[in-house]
């Protein structure tokens, strides 16, 4: 149970940072030039870079990747204020609250075995 706790979070979260790191391969599509592609990908991966951060704070200090991860969905869903379908919100904002959760479900979990 404590590996399943310490991992899935972790993974979770690398494989959400994948998920979104495709959405920004659509600057390849727009007709720019090259270097006009690398700024504007650079500039689409700024979601990935946030989550990757929150990633790496997490991964030492779980309460405080847990507060990241939620603030990162608290901004996706009050940032679109309910301009997108409701599977935007689930798939995107449901994903980053699922891992926070799994990472204060896991820095419980490491307090609760620290005290005992």
């Amino acid at each position: 149970m404590n590996r399943v706790l310490l991992w899935t979070p972790r993974i979770l979260a690398a494989l959400f940072a994948l998920f979104i790191s495709l959405f920004a391969l659509d600057v390849f599509s727009a007709g720019y030039s090259l270097a006009e592609a690398v700024v504007a990908l650079i500039v689409h991966l700024s979601p990935t870079y946030l989550v990757v951060a929150a990633l790496i704070i997490a991964w030492r200090w779980e309460w405080l990747g847990g507060l990241a991860f939620t603030g990162l969905g608290l901004a996706y869903v009050l940032g679109f204020d309910g301009r997108l379908p409701w599977t935007a919100y689930a798939a995107i904002g449901g994903s980053l609250f699922l891992i926070a959760a799994l990472f204060f479900i896991d820095g419980a979990y490491r307090r609760l075995r620290a005290s005992m």
